[in-house]
């Protein structure tokens, strides 16, 4: 089956309005916290129970796509994530505010694991190439929200954040209106499936499976760590102009955007293990080159690590899917969800190293990460075996 690059493309721009939300709610923290009176540790809850409900209970939502076809989430799910931070502006009680977050967190949490499932019946032959067209458009979605989040609040105030709500409604009429054509594939892949006698995973693909969680996790610890870890490091500790250490955050994660695009013709090409454990430690010595650098170079530097570290994103999600061919939602939700809500989870040990130690040996820590995520994919028994009899 040719890949349907229509498909993947509409399911890319709902992948990037629905990731707007937990892209924006980082940068409307502090006016959260302005305008309600919160202590630090009240906002850092908000931020914990967006990425709980957002990231971690993905594989749950996972679990009932795989059951049957529940293609109406296509729709529902990027209305729910824009409607629930849309309204966080108007609220004045923390519960409540805990509460829109949480309600958003749940629509971009049941967007992931239907919007991967599905974009892997358009993918074609080339499954890293179609899959990296619809997960660039999340990676979009986290690099433009706090743009526009703080874009909106900039312009119109507190109350400012109801502009979020307009692309959740565009995009669930869009879907609506696409909904037969976009979801015949699901409803035909659960009618064989019925037809067919159920054959649970081998044990070496559970095996290979976790370890995979585990790379994705080190992956994401590095990722969340280093752009948490930046600022303070230029900010607070060398003094630097914010506005600097902004500039390289950004230009680490856009740089990841064209990784996954430029990476995934790459990994169909040589293969997804070896494009997985190449770029996992050609991360090394690109963190070890920038922590030494300064001056425009570092930019240049960072932005190769960036590029490489993000590139196989979408490529584990395929690698995962081709071990768990019959539960591609749970695939999904444990790679995009529970393996990366994990890695954000660790960056808080980061921030004990900080206080103890400090922020440059927390920053040198995160480059032991990708070492042993290499490690891990070494392990990784992958294409697996007998797949073919099981498609």
């Amino acid at each position: 089956m040719a890949m349907n690059k229509k498909a993947l493309a509409l399911l890319s721009i709902g992948h990037l309005v629905t990731d707007l939300n937990p892209g924006a709610l980082p940068i409307l923290l502090p006016f959260f916290k302005e305008s309600l009176h919160l202590s630090y540790t009240m906002a850092g809850g908000i931020l914990l129970f967006g990425n709980l409900t957002s990231s971690v209970i993905q594989p749950i939502f996972g679990y009932f796509s795989d059951k049957r076809p529940r293609g109406w989430i296509l729709p529902i799910a990027p209305l729910l994530a824009c409607l629930g931070m849309a309204v966080t502006g108007f609220i004045s009680v923390y519960p409540l505010l805990i509460l829109a977050v949480a309600a958003s967190g749940l629509g971009v949490a049941c967007f992931h694991p239907e919007g991967f499932k599905t974009a892997h019946f358009f993918t074609g032959e080339n499954k890293a190439t179609g899959m990296s067209i619809f997960g660039v458009g999340g990676n979009l979605g986290m690099a433009l929200g706090p743009i526009f989040g703080i874009a909106l609040i900039t312009s119109f105030g507190m109350k400012g954040t109801l502009g979020l709500v307009l692309p959740g409604i565009l995009m669930a009429a869009v879907f609506s209106l696409s909904f037969s054509w976009l979801t015949a594939p699901l409803h035909a892949a659960s009618t064989q499936t019925k037809k067919e006698v159920e054959q649970s995973p081998f044990r070496e693909e559970w095996a290979s499976l976790f370890l995979l969680i585990g790379v994705v996790i080190m992956r994401s610890w590095t990722q969340l760590g280093l752009v948490t870890c930046i600022p303070f490091y230029y900010i607070d500790y060398l003094k630097g102009d914010p506005l600097y250490a902004g500039k390289l955050v950004s230009t680490f994660m856009m740089a990841g955007v064209v990784g996954t695009l430029v990476g995934s013709p790459l990994a169909d090409r040589w293969g997804h293990k070896k494009f997985l454990s190449i770029s996992m430690l050609l991360t090394v010595p690109l963190l070890l080159l920038f922590y030494k650098s300064s001056g425009f170079i570092v930019f240049i530097i960072l932005g190769a690590a960036g590029m490489i570290l993000i590139s196989n994103f979408t490529v584990t999600v395929v690698m995962a899917q081709a071990l768990l061919p019959r539960h591609l939602g749970m695939a999904s939700g444990l790679m995009v969800g529970f393996a990366v809500g994990t890695g954000g989870i660790g960056v808080t040990l980061l921030g004990a190293i900080a206080d103890h130690w400090g922020v440059p040996t927390a920053i040198r820590s995160i480059f032991l990460l990708p070492c042993i995520g290499y490690g891990l994919s070494l392990l990784i028994k992958y294409p697996p075996q007998k797949a073919e009899k099981r498609i």
